[in-house]
């Protein structure tokens, strides 16, 4: 990934230098610089289906989300055009190490499993584990009801609450549910009682699903900080992605973006 080293082109000195000049911070070091002007646009890996994060609505098709705004900054900053691969917590790691993207941008949850196989940015949002049941449901009223007998718990294949939550559970039984599957089709199904997820899919469920519950801790579970993603191997990259981290949370464009996206209450500015 962006091993070639950057030829000067006749015609091109002057355009490119000056387009060079206005990459600040350093951005062009991370082995960028010979896209500038060709065209080829940067990867991003997205989940589609992240609401508030990296959602495309069915209907339109368009994109939205904190992640979306904040590509786009990451674009304009290093005079790139965006290229949205779609991608999953399932497949995170091929899309990334096999190249399809350049990297990961819908608030990836740092895990020790990932550590072992990416390299995060700093953290700028933190998320806990939430539930969401049914309203009016006979099982599930608190959180205290879920880790009982008989209480069957759906949590999204490799997402941050699959391992957490089998660690956590000791007498409910855990079901990971897989794509076709959703796991609001599974509790409206009545196959599951409850169903973890984070704080911005939460909202999701909540805004647009008159049935939903949310049924929280009075402790915390289990947080955990999110990042953008990248493969081992080139440090200039993820240095530079951090740079662009450590600006968006000094310029107010992070915590400007997360309260559009109703994700203020979670963002990490430190």
């Amino acid at each position: 990934m962006f091993t070639r080293r950057f030829q000067w082109r006749p015609g091109r000195s002057l355009v490119l230098s000056l387009v060079l000049g206005c990459l600040t911070h350093t951005v062009a070091a991370a082995g960028l610089a010979e896209r500038i002007g060709t065209g080829t646009p940067l990867r991003v890996c997205i989940w589609p289906e992240y609401f508030g994060v990296t959602y495309r609505n069915p209907h339109s098709q368009r994109l939205t989300g904190i992640d979306i705004d904040l590509a786009a900054e990451l674009g304009q900053e290093l005079g790139l055009k965006l290229q949205y691969v779609n991608s999953s917590f399932a497949t995170l790691v091929d899309d990334l190490v096999n190249e399809r993207c350049e990297v990961a941008m819908f608030a990836v949850g740092i895990t020790e499993s990932r550590k072992q196989k990416l390299r995060f940015t700093q953290p700028y949002l933190q998320s806990d584990i939430y539930g969401i049941t049914n309203k009016g449901s006979r099982t599930i009223k608190s959180w205290a009801d879920i880790d009982k007998p008989g209480v069957h718990v759906g949590v999204q294949v490799a997402t941050f609450m699959e391992p957490v939550m089998a660690a956590y559970l000791k007498q409910a039984k855990m079901v990971v549910i897989k794509p076709p599957q959703t796991r609001e089709q599974e509790l409206e199904s009545g196959r599951i009682d409850v169903f973890m997820t984070d704080y911005p899919y939460s909202r999701r469920m909540l805004g647009n699903a008159e049935w939903a519950q949310l049924v929280a801790s009075p402790m915390p579970v289990h947080p955990i900080p999110y990042a953008y993603a990248v493969k081992p191997g080139n440090e200039e990259w993820l240095r530079a992605l951090d740079q662009f981290v450590a600006r968006i949370k000094r310029d107010g464009r992070l915590l400007a973006a997360a309260k559009k996206h109703g994700l203020s209450e979670i963002v990490v500015l430190q």
